[in-house]
């Protein structure tokens, strides 16, 4: 394995030297004799392999075998200092020009067990399912599309209408009429002709409506509409494909969005039987009941359906690509207009007793 060093810089201090990475912080290592400082300098050459390092620093003076440089290496690789040099690109200059930004992005989370080009592999073999190509959705199918997703089927039933323009930027005039999923299909395929993208124009009436939709898919994304349980039964397809469910909504000010995560996180369904039973003659029980039979008029505006588009397609990155842990996994992430749109995790414990749980397929840990 040939290894690189990433973009730092450093200088001794006394007995110690300082490196920088992330501007945010700074490492200090231990270096009395220097030999720290001219590994970095033998790294920063160019890419090499354990023998030729431990020539370089040899030729340097200082007596070390590959051994002591492979020790070297996996202590740098753990300071997310190195990474293999073979794999900072993907060997197409086309796609490796397409892809620039991403592959940028994940050099911050490289390492030599873990590359740039592997994360964006994954997205270029993944298929999303996205639900709704209205507000948020049309959003989260701009975000999927530049991060490269593979693949994507986009379901919706509505059509282009003029109020739509505040807030969904995939339509023009001229579309005014059209499906949306035909035109957010055809956008995609304008966008980046290598994308695979399937338009379903059909209504959502119940779970058996989602069936055929989630083979082959690698998670799913956004919602459904129209109906106060259409949210559980996007959580059922999701929970019998055991592919994560990522979705969001908007209520007033106050933005949310979760994920579920198969057979490890709480679904939503654990979260509708954690409430209290809306008969029960208590204050919070009638609240809840009366929240969700509330039909509020859309309030998003543009700049909010794309903070939402894209809450919700960083965490699918997330799973797509394992490059961190999802974060609203069994969870909902709580943003208000009135307060900044600061986060505010709220977590639903898991239900084991949850039927929806129970449909999902075992998955190694």
């Amino acid at each position: 394995m040939r290894v690189v060093l990433k973009e730092c810089a450093w200088e001794p201090l006394g007995d110690n030297l300082i490196v920088i990475y992330d501007p945010r912080e700074a490492l200090t290592l231990a270096d009395p004799d220097g030999q720290i400082a001219a590994f970095l300098t033998e790294l920063s050459a160019g890419p090499c392999t354990a023998a030729e390092l431990a020539s370089a620093l040899a030729a340097r003076g200082f007596d070390v075998s590959e051994a002591d440089v492979a020790e070297g290496l996996a202590g740098l690789d753990s300071l997310g200092l190195v990474e293999e040099a073979g794999e900072r690109r993907l060997g197409d200059p086309v796609a490796d020009e397409r892809h620039f930004s991403t592959l940028t992005f994940f050099g911050s989370f490289a390492g030599l067990g873990r590359s740039r080009a592997g994360y964006v592999r994954r997205l270029r073999e993944s298929h999303v399912l996205v639900l709704g190509a209205g507000g948020a959705g049309s959003s989260i199918v701009q975000c999927l599309a530049g991060l490269g997703v593979g693949a994507m089927t986009l379901v919706d039933r509505d059509d282009v209408a003029p109020r739509n323009f505040a807030r969904q930027f995939l339509y023009r005039h001229q579309d005014i009429g059209r499906s949306k999923v035909d035109r957010a299909a055809e956008w995609v395929r304008e966008y980046d002709p290598t994308i695979e993208v399937r338009a379903v124009d059909r209504w959502i009436a119940g779970p058996e409506d989602l069936k055929d939709l989630t083979a082959d898919v690698d998670l799913i994304a956004g919602g459904l509409d129209g109906e106060p349980q259409a949210h559980l039964w996007v959580n059922e397809a999701a929970l019998r494909a055991g592919v994560p469910l990522v979705s969001g909504g908007m209520q007033r000010t106050q933005l949310m969005y979760c994920s579920v995560d198969p057979g490890r996180s709480a679904c939503l369904l654990c979260d509708e039987s954690d409430r209290p039973d809306p008969g029960e003659p208590t204050s919070a029980g009638v609240a809840q009941r009366l929240t969700r039979e509330m039909r509020l008029n859309n309030a998003l505006i543009g700049p909010i359906a794309m903070q939402m588009g894209s809450l919700i397609a960083y965490e699918a990155l997330r799973y797509l690509t394992a490059f961190e842990p999802p974060r609203a996994a069994g969870a909902r992430v709580m943003l208000d207009l009135r307060t900044g749109l600061v986060p505010v995790w709220e977590p639903f414990p898991r239900d084991p007793e949850c039927p929806a749980c129970a449909l999902a397929p075992v998955r190694p840990a």
